[in-house]
């Protein structure tokens, strides 16, 4: 059973950013701030902030507005940042070794506990203190250890592969790099797919758009 029920897609989304900031504002110092304020910072109306955190409870106070610590726990609460799944990783490559090594697992609720490729010049060397695995062993190593997650670093052409084996194996939760939008036959998965290209090319269009309108970013 969920805890919180029909919460919408972008709220959910907006609560990272959330989490975001009041960190920020903790590392400087501020105790408590208003929705007015989060607004003026963030680009999302007062309203809209408070709706979004109504759809979890009360957290602030009339006149006082809310606690920073307490909002920034509540949140990470909510998004399961204080449980510690375990994941494994597929694609030793660069993409894969950029998101081994940088990543903040362990503060965003998960534990990397396995690396997998099959170019056997990646096989044996090391990431993040992780000896990277053959993926042929990838049954046997699940065996004996229980993963909840994976993420793909793999290309396209291999994900869908892939992904039917981890559910086989009864991994069904995705981080999705592939460039493919993972999307299997099955009831019970869960799948973030993640388009760096996309991002890019958002950024390409917003300095177009502002190049061929330059009055507009002056009003």
């Amino acid at each position: 059973m969920h805890k919180y029920k029909n919460i919408s897609d972008p709220v959910i989304r907006r609560l990272p950013r959330y989490y975001r900031f009041l960190g920020e504002l903790l590392d400087k110092g501020v105790t408590r701030v208003s929705s007015r304020q989060l607004s003026d910072k963030m680009g999302f109306t007062a309203s809209q902030i408070r709706q979004d955190l109504n759809c979890f409870g009360g957290f602030g106070q009339q006149g006082y507005g809310y606690s920073v610590e307490s909002l920034y726990q509540e949140i990470g609460h909510i998004l399961g940042l204080d449980h510690s799944y375990k994941a494994i990783l597929i694609g030793a490559g660069n993409l894969g070794k950029a998101v081994a090594t940088h990543m903040s697992f362990e503060k965003r609720g998960f534990r990397l506990i396995g690396i997998f490729d099959n170019d056997p010049a990646k096989i044996g060397t090391s990431i993040r203190d992780i000896t990277v695995t053959d993926l042929d062993d990838l049954e046997k190593f699940c065996e004996s250890n229980t993963a909840d997650a994976a993420i793909f670093c793999v290309p396209k052409t291999a994900t869908p592969r892939i992904a039917e084996r981890l559910h086989k194996l009864g991994i069904k939760n995705y981080w999705n790099f592939s460039h493919y939008d993972l999307s299997i036959d099955y009831d019970d998965i869960i799948v973030e797919n993640v388009h760096l290209n996309d991002s890019l090319m958002i950024l390409c269009y917003r300095i177009s758009d502002a190049n061929d309108n330059p009055d507009e970013e002056l009003q």
